[in-house]
């Protein structure tokens, strides 16, 4: 297996495993308001916060940024929580300007959690005498995993709305709500306190 091949599953693999769950609730909780007719806006969405984190990553990895491990671990939940947030205190689905307030959450909320990602990755990297490579296979795989959560969320979303017939404000406020529990009780587990 060629070393880009490698990083690429490792991205995909960390994204997907649910010991992790941090960065599934935040993909979620991005998509909640959406349907799947917003194929378009959730992936630019998804993007924009790959290219935040990925900017963070590929710093840190470096060394160039250095941050407090126990404040990214308090930070990452609050970015969850401020999005769902978000989400239940919205009076309808998203709108022009929703949608450009989402872009800059997932953009900047991306840097916190690229942060997050940087210690594993910079234990996996070790001496790798060039780290253009991985963090560009390991950045994809993290993509293509998101996108993997949001086919699975999307899909059970047009289920539930489209042919169950949940209304689609009551399906956003649900499972906002459930990922600012969550949230809640993750910031509550780190050691920041």
């Amino acid at each position: 297996m060629g070393q880009f091949q490698l990083y690429f599953q490792l991205g995909i693999q960390h994204i997907l495993d649910l010991d992790g769950f941090d960065h599934i609730l935040f993909v979620v909780a991005l998509c909640a308001i959406y349907i799947l007719r917003d194929w378009k806006k959730i992936i630019i969405l998804v993007t924009a916060f790959t290219v935040g984190h990925s900017l963070t990553l590929a710093l840190a990895t470096l060394n160039l940024v250095k941050v407090d491990t126990n404040l990214v671990e308090f930070l990452i939940p609050v970015t969850i929580g401020i999005t769902a947030l978000s989400n239940i205190l919205k009076p309808k689905p998203s709108t022009g300007k929703s949608l450009q307030i989402n872009y800059l959450f997932a953009l900047f909320f991306g840097l916190i959690h690229g942060l997050g990602f940087s210690n594993y990755l910079r234990s996996l990297l070790g001496k790798e005498s060039s780290l253009f490579e991985p963090l560009l296979a390991f950045n994809l795989g993290l993509e293509v995993g998101q996108l993997v959560i949001v086919a699975i969320f999307m899909t059970l979303a047009g289920i539930l709305n489209g042919i169950v017939g949940v209304n689609r404000r009551d399906w956003a406020l649900v499972i906002s709500s459930i990922v600012m529990g969550m949230s809640i009780m993750m910031m509550l587990d780190t050691k920041f306190w």
